[in-house]
């Protein structure tokens, strides 16, 4: 490696640690905006995918890391990151059993495709597809998955059935790279 790089490498890492707080800063001045109820009837407030990956990032609970969202031409949202199951479950306070730590013991790559429908100020998340570890996971398998793990671990989670989006919300746009959220 030159010298030239070796001193400019420090320097490339800042800049990108920065564009992502600056990415998170901006997502969460708009965020603040939306649930101080501070915007007038009929707002639209733009957040980036990476804005939204910022965010993800920056609040991603103990155990998962390089959080990622992505908003496709079709509406599809795409989130990512590195999952290590087992610290999820400590960081909740429910330490995993023998076996699921053999099982489970790493990080994981996770992926989930779901389609977000809103309207009226409400909205429901339709799960798409899983993939973990590379191994795809859809049909019954995720159907079982979503109501013998995920709802136990997260009784609050509403997939696949309404929810109230709050704060004047009327419905969220998804567009490619970016997400409108009009208000009412």
């Amino acid at each position: 490696m030159t010298r030239r790089l070796r001193l400019a490498a420090p320097l490339l890492l800042a800049v990108a640690a920065s564009a992502a707080y600056t990415d998170y800063a901006s997502a969460r001045r708009k965020l603040d905006l939306i649930e101080q109820d501070r915007l007038r009837a009929g707002a639209h407030v733009e957040l980036t995918d990476s804005e939204l990956s910022a965010y993800a990032q920056h609040e991603a609970p103990a155990g998962v890391r390089n959080a990622r969202l992505e908003i496709a031409p079709s509406g599809l949202v795409t989130g990512s990151a590195l999952v290590d199951f087992n610290a999820v479950r400590r960081a909740q306070g429910h330490p995993p059993g023998w076996l699921m730590s053999k099982l489970l013991d790493g990080e994981r790559p996770v992926s989930v495709t779901a389609r977000l429908n809103s309207a009226n100020g409400q909205a429901q998340v339709d799960v798409q597809r899983v993939t973990i570890s590379g191994l795809e996971l859809d049909g019954r398998t995720l159907d079982f998955l979503i109501q013998n793990v995920l709802l136990p671990l997260y009784p609050d989670a509403a997939v696949d059935r309404p929810f109230e989006l709050g704060h004047r919300v009327e419905r969220i746009e998804l567009h490619s790279r970016r997400a409108s959220v009009v208000i009412r």
